[in-house]
């Protein structure tokens, strides 16, 4: 199937300016790490108009390493030099969520736009502190929920839009895995350390599909959950339940919604339904599997196979606003919405 891109991303050029009278966004990256390495990274040095100039961490040895691999022309082992580099346009942080705040109010002192990873921040008021920084600065700020921008969920709000299931009754994510070995070991990881990540994997992994949801159907409403520590082998939560409602559709129509994710289960799912009058759609958040829709018409099921680099079309729809104007989906406003909802969900914890 042949999915036309939200963006052409080898088209960026502004209306009523040459190409040559262009100069490309020059950016940096603070914490050039793994996420970087494929998934981020090179979809800033393909996408017109933008270029990677600059990367950082506090290991200069690796730092330099990635420059010299991927061709930056500049490296750094001190974020401050970087983000206050007079070639330095905009700075994208990709460093663990405890440093998202310390990292982002430099940037908008510096005056620069600004991209972070998710979750955004540790908390929902950290998350008000960037955006009320970046507003004051007069600077977007952009948040890597990437799948906002790919075309195989924009297949699924297409097919909402269309009104293929009628009006939207519930949506369910069912959602586990095995055990982690390194987990298991006692080996270390950010990702489980309250401290450096704000939860464990319910908020490393749900915060995207939580965010997903809200692109697709509005904010997240009344929202309960209960937290579980079931295995007791870091300081996180390992298990979650939870519920909410959606806002009222323009229609008057209003959804529920339900969800569980746990990280120590006999076998791994991923598993979203979104029941509707008319039909239902399926989906996962993670897996490479066909989105498909299901009514009373018949069954299709749509393989949309994601970019080489994921944040490809995150990337170059920053592009097209900061050249365009069009508004991208995925900013430190809408972010802070998936903060919040994990929050009231985690306040359940036992």
């Amino acid at each position: 199937m042949t999915i036309t891109p939200l963006v052409d991303v080898t088209a960026t050029t502004p209306h009523n300016s040459s190409a040559a009278e262009i100069r490309p966004l020059r950016w940096g990256i603070i914490g050039c790490g793994a996420v970087t390495e494929v998934k981020s990274g090179p979809a800033y040095q393909q996408t017109a108009g933008f270029q990677l100039h600059a990367v950082m961490r506090r290991d200069a040895a690796k730092a330099e390493d990635y420059a010299r691999r991927h061709q930056v022309p500049l490296w750094f082992s001190d974020a401050d030099l970087l983000i206050n580099h007079p070639e330095i346009d905009a700075v994208y942080i990709a460093t663990p969520p405890d440093s998202h705040l310390f990292y982002a109010l430099k940037v908008a002192a510096a005056g620069k736009i600004c991209c972070v990873e998710k979750p955004m921040a540790l908390s929902s008021a950290e998350c008000a502190l960037m955006n009320a920084a970046f507003a004051k600065a007069g600077k977007p700020l952009f948040v890597a929920y990437y799948r906002r921008s790919l075309p195989r969920f924009l297949q699924v709000q297409q097919w909402l839009q269309q009104g293929l299931i009628g009006q939207v009754r519930h949506l369910h994510w069912a959602f586990s895995r095995p055990l982690n070995p390194a987990d298991a070991a006692g080996q270390a990881n950010w990702r489980t350390d309250p401290a450096q990540a704000g939860g464990g994997y319910f908020v490393d992994l749900a915060s995207h599909g939580l965010d997903l949801f809200a692109f697709l159907l509005g904010e997240l409403c009344d929202v309960k959950g209960v937290a579980l520590n079931q295995q007791g082998l870091y300081q996180a939560e390992d298990a979650v339940t939870a519920c909410w409602r959606f806002a009222a559709q323009p229609d008057g129509s209003q959804a529920t919604a339900s969800g569980y994710w746990n990280f120590a289960a006999f076998e791994r799912s991923d598993k979203v339904e979104i029941i509707g009058s008319l039909g239902r759609i399926e989906f996962s958040v993670f897996a490479e599997q066909a989105v498909k829709l299901v009514t009373a018409q018949g069954t299709t099921e749509l393989y949309i196979d994601n970019p080489t680099h994921i944040q490809q079309f995150h990337v170059a729809n920053m592009a097209k606003q900061l050249t365009t104007g069009q508004q991208h989906p995925s900013t430190g406003l809408t972010a802070a919405q998936a903060t919040t909802v994990m929050e009231q969900i985690l306040s359940g914890r036992c």
